[in-house]
């Protein structure tokens, strides 16, 4: 295959995290362990779905900016700092809807600032200018340093404790935007300011995986690639783990590393399936939500916040728990109804070719 033609498993692998984030985003009342978050150190299959986005953003930032050349010209700068101020406003706008719907328009003063949006928005305006203004033979360096001062926040900061008062992320985020708005469900904010460190680090990691399958010529050579890629970080994770625990909360080095590694991993398998062996059948439902992955991810919040606050979502789960009795398994048939709906929007968009690009 020629470096031109596109590979629809990045588009599935897209797709796949997109539902996979609707999916546990959204269930109701009593959900399995598997589909929630860890509550600190440790990690859930719920903890893969975001991660794997911010890696395959990653790979796509390569991609589309190899087109120019990587060419720091006027219009690539101002391509880049427009989408990132838009998917920042786009996320503070999602947090200001929860309020507004519930007649709290003027929320500006308890607005929460940072969430999944925002972190998307920096990751990608960072690693992009990395991309045009940077030297690529220095990524790895760039990563491996990212990384370094993380973890010396975290062992020199109590980044590890379960307390905001002693935590230092917990509490750069209370001094610099404020008690109002912060995340108060957890010691630190998932997606926190100082988290964005390892986070580009995160992204930059898929944006070298991006270079390996740019630059290998077959794709065979693409998947064994990502197979040594995938499998050196998922053991230097593991071990890492050990002295710095796997935790989404913080977003630890040892999580970047093990959660980079399984995404580089599921991409080249569904390379060698998809692309090498061609049984791409299957592909139609995850592929609706690739090709609008943002535009459906920003529909789903909307579409979440709406349905609760005029009681459908209460009404639907009520029905399927009446039919299922386990909560778990109610809540769990609610998360894939949700999923399915939003589903049919994409496929409206799909079936007329419409891509709403964010």
């Amino acid at each position: 295959m020629g470096k031109s033609n596109r590979l629809l498993s990045l588009d599935i692998l897209r797709g796949i995290t997109v539902a996979g984030m609707i999916l546990v985003n959204n269930g109701w009342g009593e959900s399995f362990e598997m589909l929630q978050h860890s509550k600190w150190n440790g990690m859930t299959p719920c903890d893969l779905v975001f991660p794997f986005f911010l890696f395959i953003m990653g790979i796509s930032c390569y991609l589309s900016l190899v087109k120019s050349e990587f060419k720091p010209t006027p219009q690539v700068i101002r391509r880049i700092i427009k989408r990132t101020v838009l998917l920042f406003v786009i996320g503070l706008f999602i947090n200001w809807f929860d309020h507004a719907i519930e007649g709290d328009l003027l929320c500006f003063g308890h607005l929460r600032i940072w969430a999944v949006m925002q972190r998307i928005a920096l990751c990608y305006g960072i690693v992009s200018l990395f991309a045009l203004f940077c030297n690529h033979k220095y990524t790895i360096p760039v990563i491996i340093g990212l990384l370094a001062i993380y973890t010396a926040i975290l062992v020199f900061g109590n980044g590890y404790a379960y307390d905001a008062d002693v935590n230092i992320l917990a509490q750069a985020d209370l001094k610099i935007f404020g008690y109002d708005h912060i995340y108060h469900k957890s010691p630190v904010d998932p997606e926190g300011l100082m988290g964005t460190i390892s986070s580009v680090a995160h992204v930059l990691l898929g944006f070298y995986c991006g270079m390996q399958i740019r630059k290998k010529e077959t794709i065979e050579q693409k998947v064994i690639a990502l197979f040594v890629v995938g499998t050196v970080l998922v053991i230097g994770g593991y071990l890492l783990s050990y002295g710095l625990p796997l935790n989404k909360r913080i977003w630890s080095p040892s999580y970047v590393m093990m959660t980079c590694g399984l995404a580089s991993l599921l991409q080249a398998f569904l390379m060698y399936v998809i692309d090498i062996q061609k049984k791409s059948g299957w592909t139609t439902f995850f592929h609706v939500f690739g090709v609008n992955a943002l535009a459906l991810y920003v529909s789903s919040e909307l579409l979440a916040i709406l349905l609760k606050n005029y009681g459908w979502s209460e009404m639907v789960y009520n029905g399927i728990h009446f039919v299922i009795e386990p909560l778990k398994w109610a809540s769990l048939v609610y998360a894939l109804y949700f999923v399915l709906l939003n589903f049919a929007i994409g496929y409206v968009l799909y079936r007329k070719k419409i891509y709403i690009k964010l």
